[in-house]
């Protein structure tokens, strides 16, 4: 059972892409698991699901927060919701699996709105305002055998986030990907999109993937 409140992200094809990923991952009653931007908190209802005890969720937005913490009662999922920005509530904490789908949409500028439902969207000129955020504070809330998987479309740069997350010790795989038709946001945006050098002339589907980012043998964080 999953309800939306009005002005949160609706789980579609990103959300159920990364869903299928989580499906893949060893999930037990100690796993602690860290859903970054959780909207309406479905990751969180899937990795309760499967079987973990120990969930956090943060997003930025009331409204989300609210609606994570309905979807965990009406799901008797145990998750700690708390509202903030990225890692910044969980600084020092460590988790074993982190799942995020942040927003990546290209937008006109890099200020990103502060309210309203494009805050679930846009990420900056490039896409990229959480993204780069994410590769670089991630590593930091991991466990030693902890993992990310993150998604992202190709439209925001996926040789950049595995070049970052690589930079910080991380094994990088590509786990799950799917082409989809232009949303009707970035639909509208093709215009930009195509000046700016990030889609082709008469495109109009994207891929979407899933990164699977866990730390290497030989680096472990110190």
């Amino acid at each position: 059972m999953l309800l939306r409140l009005p002005g949160v992200y609706r789980p579609q094809t990103d959300s159920f892409l990364l869903a299928q990923a989580l499906s893949s991952e060893p999930v037990g009653a100690r796993t602690r698991i860290l859903d970054l931007c959780a909207g309406t908190g479905m990751l969180s209802a899937r990795a309760a699901a499967a079987g973990s005890e120990d969930i956090t969720a943060v997003d930025i937005g009331r409204r989300a927060v609210v609606n994570t913490r309905i979807n965990a009662w009406l799901n008797r999922a145990h998750v700690r919701v708390v509202r903030g920005d990225l890692t910044v509530p969980v600084d020092g904490e460590r988790f074993d699996l982190v799942l995020s789908n942040p927003p990546y949409v290209p937008s006109a500028t890099d200020r990103l709105p502060a309210r309203g439902a494009a805050r679930a969207w846009d990420a900056g000129s490039n896409g990229r305002s959480l993204l780069d955020r994410i590769c670089t504070e991630v590593p930091d809330v991991l466990t030693d055998g902890g993992v990310m998987l993150l998604l992202q479309s190709a439209l925001s740069g996926l040789e950049k986030t595995q070049v970052m997350l690589e930079e910080r010790g991380l094994e990088v795989d590509i786990v799950r990907s799917v082409d989809i038709p232009f949303g009707p946001i970035t639909a509208a945006r093709e215009g930009m999109l195509r000046r700016r050098g990030l889609v082709e002339a008469g495109q109009d589907r994207e891929r979407l993937v899933v990164f699977r980012a866990g730390w290497r043998e030989a680096v472990r964080r110190g």
